[in-house]
């Protein structure tokens, strides 16, 4: 068992045992969700930790988008839920790149980019494939993207 599997698996006992009903519900669904990856596919295997904080990732990111809907229908104690639940996740992820240090990665990337003959719309693809290995993980796509486009357009 990977050492971030084994730690959500023993957070999650000790939220039992606290009867912290909040942590210990989305502590089991993250490792459903883990479950689910391990198995999906033509066979069973073992996530890496890497593969184990994407799924965490995705499962804060549904939790965000959820928030939102909820707080656009009207609904701010489901979206206040969905918000703690989030954060309660993020605590297991590498923490997130600031504005300026995505802008400067970016920045040089499509420095990176133009200097290789990426120009207009074309820029866009070879400015991400040059950013996403360096913020993987550490930066939310839509983020990323929004900058490349920002650094695109000035």
């Amino acid at each position: 068992m990977t050492t971030l599997k084994a730690r959500l698996k023993d957070d999650l006992t000790t939220a039992m045992k606290a009867r912290d009903e909040l942590r210990s519900s989305t502590l089991r669904l993250t490792l459903t969700a883990v479950a689910k990856e391990e198995v999906a596919g033509t066979s069973a295997r073992e996530l890496s930790d890497d593969e184990v904080l994407k799924v965490i990732a995705k499962e804060a990111k549904k939790r965000r988008e959820a928030a939102e809907a909820f707080d656009k229908g009207g609904r701010a104690e489901s979206a206040a839920r969905e918000l703690a639940e989030g954060e309660l996740l993020d605590a297991y992820l590498p923490k997130q790149l600031s504005d300026d240090e995505l802008a400067t990665i970016v920045a040089s990337a499509v420095t990176e980019a133009k200097a290789a003959g990426a120009e207009g719309p074309r820029a866009m693809g070879a400015v991400m494939k040059i950013v996403n290995p360096k913020v993987a993980g550490l930066a939310d796509g839509g983020r990323v993207a929004a900058a490349v486009k920002k650094q695109l357009a000035s």
